[in-house]
């Protein structure tokens, strides 16, 4: 967990969006372990939080100066090594650390959907047209990685890293449970970018590719769903 704290920190320290106080982490027999301050939580589904919440992600996602993609260190999405060396061309960063990355754990289970080189290939080529500033993004933002409390809207268990903004929008998403309002607050600070639809399916291909490496199930089938859109464009 001392990898977590790192990254709630680092998120926390920016001042946008409200973060759990890490406490200490530690480690006990064969289990490690993270604390953090207590707070109150509900789900999100208020019309107003969901607004400021938003809003608060907008300001994340436009703080810092940084000139390339990646991390200081690697972490996890989940239990999987999330690898963040630096890298100033995002097209390859996410086509070879992210699509790439999955798709070899896939093949190392005996599952090859696609050709790995010709597929990163085209995933790097079509965002090669796109050229975002680095953003410090949550990196894992799904609807139970984001409460209400008596002191607003919090995140927690981010996998973050400096990349494109719309990762952490087209997770939000891929499995539901955010208020419209929640987008109209985003995008009041901070319009999504001309062809963001097409790479939403880029980026939640990386989620779902990681689903399935974790749990198996229905994930494998979402995944080639994904890759055939990706491939008619």
């Amino acid at each position: 967990y001392l990898i977590e704290a790192h990254n709630l920190n680092l998120l926390r320290s920016t001042s946008t969006v409200s973060i759990p106080e890490v406490i200490l982490t530690g480690t006990s027999k064969d289990h490690s372990f993270i604390v953090f301050n207590y707070l109150a939580t509900k789900p999100l589904e208020d019309d107003k939080q969901s607004y400021k919440f938003g809003v608060q992600l907008a300001k994340l996602h436009l703080w810092g100066e940084q000139k390339e993609f990646g991390l200081d260190e690697d972490n996890y999405i989940g239990t999987t090594l999330q690898p963040n060396k630096w890298d100033r061309k995002w097209h390859r960063f996410f086509a070879e650390q992210r699509i790439g990355w999955q798709l070899q754990l896939l093949r190392e289970k005996g599952i090859e959907l696609v050709n790995i080189a010709e597929f990163t290939e085209r995933v790097s080529e079509i965002l090669s047209n796109h050229h975002p500033r680095p953003s410090l993004i949550h990196g894992d933002l799904w609807h139970s990685n984001v409460a209400n409390s008596a002191f607003g809207p919090i995140c927690y268990d981010s996998s973050c890293y400096w990349g494109d903004r719309e990762c952490d929008i087209a997770m939000t998403e891929l499995f539901g449970g955010f208020q419209p309002e929640f987008y109209h607050g985003y995008e009041s600070i901070l319009p999504l970018d001309f062809g963001y639809g097409e790479r939403k399916d880029i980026y939640n291909l990386y989620h779902v590719l990681n689903h399935y490496n974790l749990f198996g199930g229905h994930y494998l089938a979402e995944a080639e769903g994904l890759i055939n859109n990706i491939n008619s464009y």
